[in-house]
């Protein structure tokens, strides 16, 4: 992480507010998983970025954690201390599932309490519309469906369909066949230099393509010089037509057709990189390996 971190350090941009601010677009923010899960580890990498000046740093959480005002208060000051920016609240109904809201509540409060401006509700629609609902404990997703008006999750929140949503909300979406995202490329996503990751394998991804590194995290300086496409095939393919990765994969991998059709071209190359993940590890840009086994 310090290693990372530090070839990182010249090259962040922070918020146009200052460098004690916080964007979800600017500076460094800690994530996962749930970074909270380690937190020795979190309050480490918190004060490397603080030494080595990384501007506008947060966390962000689902709030697990804050069981009680005690253990939510300490820990947050403690991250302040270390030389933290701010936080990010994660809300929505796939957390609700699986966390009372009251604790996300607690989080908010506290959180708001310490960091000023600086706590940030990620998506604050749903954090609205939790509390119109009267909810404190969990509840299931499908049980929030029957309570609200589902326009709502096209009109007023962020849902990308990619990821495990293209399986596991699909049924959300209208579906079309794989020509439909013939002659589209992931060279814009591919390329993009804000708002990148780099996970605790150390793949380097941009924006939210997860499974698609673009190489090791701790050879940044290697990766902006440019990436040798003939051999990442995966990538040569992306950056072209993913009329090219449907073929590759037919080809190469006996890749069959879904029958039920895709939401999206991120559906379409994922479902397309699944397959091709599963049968061979010979490709370097699809890291790391796991996640392709745990969609769903």
């Amino acid at each position: 992480m310090e290693e990372i971190l530090t070839q990182l350090s010249g090259r962040i941009q922070g918020s146009p507010l200052g460098t004690d601010k916080i964007g979800v677009n600017y500076g460094v923010h800690f994530t996962g998983g749930e970074p909270f899960l380690n937190f020795d580890l979190l309050l480490k990498v918190v004060r490397i970025a603080h030494e080595l000046k990384i501007p506008s740093t947060f966390v962000e959480t689902n709030s697990f954690w804050c069981i009680d005002d005690k253990v939510t208060r300490e820990k947050l000051l403690q991250l302040k201390d270390e030389g933290l920016h701010g936080i990010l609240i994660s809300v929505n109904p796939f957390i609700l599932e699986q966390l009372p809201f009251e604790r996300t509540e607690r989080a908010t409060r506290i959180g708001r309490e310490i960091f000023r401006e600086n706590a940030i509700i990620y998506q604050e629609f749903f954090y609205s519309q939790f509390k119109k609902l009267g909810v404190k404990d969990t509840l299931s997703f499908n049980g929030y469906l029957q309570r609200i008006d589902p326009a709502d999750l096209y009109e007023n929140v962020e849902l990308l369909p990619i990821g495990r949503a293209t399986y596991m909300l699909n049924h959300l979406y209208r579906k079309y066949p794989a020509k439909q995202f013939f002659s589209e490329s992931c060279v814009e996503e591919l390329t993009r230099g804000w708002h990148v990751h780099v996970d605790n394998y150390c793949n380097y991804m941009t924006g939210y393509c997860a499974g698609i590194s673009l190489g090791d995290g701790r050879e940044i300086d290697s990766i902006c010089q440019g990436i040798d496409l003939d051999s990442r095939p995966i990538l040569n393919a992306l950056t072209t037509d993913l009329k090219r990765l449907f073929e590759f994969g037919v080809e190469e991998f006996d890749y069959k057709e879904r029958a039920q059709g895709y939401i999206s071209k991120c559906h379409l190359c994922l479902d397309v990189r699944r397959h091709i993940a599963q049968k061979t590890d010979r490709f370097e840009e699809l890291r790391p390996r796991e996640f392709y086994y745990f969609l769903e």
